[in-house]
């Protein structure tokens, strides 16, 4: 298939678009800075693109089959999430894409109301960034059409892997590596689940593979099992053979450092995900595509670590 991925430069992207090349997909890589997309992804067919402009979009959709949208947008941007999504789905409608597939996150849901929250479980955000997320998500729901645009949305908890920029954990593996201290946010002392980024692309491919899974509704991707996060954090210094320095910011911590940094004022609201945080089943997901392949935290922060140190070694 001819397949676009929208929002390319991403974390998702720089997996998902070797893995579909891999099985025979031609991969166009769609991103507002096109040299940073020929940077990133050299040979690939790159269109720069304003997604907020239909006229860009729609030309980013053209001859395409199929739609990977995984634009992430900084904290303070959130409400652009909507309005981004309706001109994409109007783009792909109108070009004649046949699959649209979302990837998304679990703020949607707002606290858990069980142990573990399959796609049945409520969405009931209680945050801004988790109406906005849900209100993005049910922009692609309600464009599904048996006999058109076939969407689907794939739900992810926090992500981790190698040479990942601007994720929660790049700064627990750059300081490992350095021998520095690293920020996060707490408390880390509580159960958390994270996913190892390149266990997603496999399953992208999977799902573009299978247009019946493509009905109007939403999948999860867990990661491997929840582990405490400090045990997570600390795992990534030992690997660097150096130890463990963490500066937790509590909420009470977010909130002073908020009165200056609108980015720290904005994960006050998001501070709950780390006291009770959401634990996803993929149950469905394994029942569409068969036993699906998770990648042991051990090794996955090993390989996050043996990339940074690389990074830091050609930067040299």
């Amino acid at each position: 298939m001819n397949i676009a991925i929208f929002g390319a430069a991403g974390s998702i992207g720089r997996f998902a678009a070797p893995e579909l090349t891999r099985r025979g997909h031609r991969v166009r890589v769609v991103g507002r800075n096109v040299e940073k997309l020929h940077g990133d992804f050299p040979g690939y067919d790159a269109v720069a693109a304003d997604l907020a402009d239909p006229e860009q979009a729609r030309r980013a959709a053209d001859g395409m089959d199929a739609v990977l949208y995984s634009v992430g947008l900084p904290y303070p941007d959130y409400a652009r999430y909507t309005p981004l999504m309706r001109t994409t789905v109007d783009a792909a409608a109108a070009a004649g894409v046949r699959q649209l597939l979302l990837i998304s996150t679990v703020y949607q849901y707002g606290r858990p109301q069980t142990a573990r929250v399959a796609e049945t479980h409520p969405r009931e955000p209680h945050t801004r960034k988790g109406i906005a997320r849900k209100a993005q998500a049910d922009v692609v729901l309600a464009a599904h059409r048996d006999d058109g645009l076939r969407t689907a949305v794939l739900v992810l908890p926090d992500f981790y892997g190698p040479s990942l920029e601007n994720t929660y954990l790049s700064a627990v593996f750059a300081g490992a590596v350095k021998g520095t201290s690293a920020p996060v946010i707490g408390p880390i002392d509580r159960l958390h689940e994270f996913v190892y980024v390149p266990d997603t692309a496999p399953v992208i491919a999977d799902l573009f593979a299978r247009p019946g899974a493509f009905d109007g509704s939403i999948y999860h991707l867990g990661g491997a099992g929840t582990i405490v996060a400090r045990d997570l954090f600390s795992m990534a210094y030992r690997a660097a053979q150096r130890e463990p320095k963490l500066f937790v910011a509590g909420v009470a911590i977010q909130r002073l450092m908020g009165v200056v940094n609108p980015l720290m004022r904005e994960m006050v609201e998001m501070n709950y995900l780390w006291t009770d945080p959401v634990v996803l089943d993929d149950g469905k997901l394994a029942r569409v595509l068969g036993p699906l392949r998770k990648t042991a935290y051990d090794e996955g922060v090993r390989a996050a670590v043996d990339a940074e140190r690389a990074l830091g070694a050609s930067a040299a």
